[in-house]
């Protein structure tokens, strides 16, 4: 299967990957700025992950900084800023009180031979196309990502309904034993693939699992015709990445706002 966009060929090619991530949030958040100079995504779930600003173009920081804490207000979130970000939006940020709550390295791989790693004893990997498998799938991905019991049920209420027009999401659900442990997401689009929910459960960790998760989901994206993979990685994952071939060709930079809830 090919996608109708122009396939991205190079690692260093980061407006598209930016492009990818946005498309992904947006799908939690109405799709709020798709193209605007804030875009901006609001999921409406009390969780930091599930609300933020993505990317600042072409408008005052100031001026935008107002905006998005009027329609974010009362929501955890952080202010995304990436490689193609206004400049100078965090110092802008941090003089009106944000503060740096961390990043993560933007990593890429070509997709022109998918690594093979090896296959944990007992591990099977389904795809998540029905409603019973996008609860396993939240179930495995909850401790990993801080989704508590109180938010479990909209969560998988969010993930059963999220919209199919920003690009093909593909997920899926590892199993060790026929229990739910691990998860992994390629959403194609923007002429790369970009991989999202990487989790292994706790109990489960140091075993390959994340690994062949991960290595399953870059085969989609290479049997949909990408020749890019992306993703942001965690300090947890990135060792992990960093063998299966991903490189380091950016960061992502998160800000939490003044008095944030």
């Amino acid at each position: 299967m090919t996608s109708p966009q122009p396939v991205v060929t190079s690692l260093h090619d980061l407006d598209p990957q930016m492009a990818n991530l946005r498309a992904h949030w947006f799908a939690w958040g109405g799709s709020h700025g798709l193209d605007a100079e804030l875009a901006l995504y609001r999921s409406g779930l009390p969780h930091r992950l599930l609300n933020g600003v993505l990317r600042l173009v072409e408008r005052p920081v100031d001026e935008a900084a107002v905006d998005a804490e009027t329609r974010l207000s009362g929501l955890p979130w952080h202010w995304w800023i990436g490689p193609d970000s206004h400049a100078g939006t965090a110092q802008a940020l941090e003089a009106r009180g944000y503060r740096r709550a961390g990043s993560m390295p933007v990593m890429a791989t070509s997709l022109d031979a998918v690594p093979a790693p090896p296959h944990p004893a007992g591990l099977t990997i389904e795809h998540v196309n029905t409603r019973e498998r996008v609860v396993d799938y939240v179930d495995a991905y909850a401790t990993s990502f801080g989704i508590g019991p109180d938010l479990r049920d909209a969560v998988i209420e969010t993930e059963t309904g999220l919209p199919t027009d920003l690009g093909q999401l593909v997920r899926l659900v590892g199993r060790i034993d026929g229990r739910p442990v691990a998860t992994s997401a390629v959403l194609i689009s923007d002429g790369v693939a970009g991989l999202y929910w990487i989790a292994t459960d706790p109990a489960h960790r140091g075993r390959g699992v994340g690994a062949a998760l991960t290595a399953a989901a870059m085969r989609i994206g290479r049997d949909h015709g990408m020749a890019v993979c992306t993703l942001q990685a965690s300090s947890q994952g990135q060792p992990v990445y960093t063998r299966l071939g991903f490189e380091r060709v950016s960061e992502v930079v998160l800000y939490s706002p003044p008095a944030a809830p």
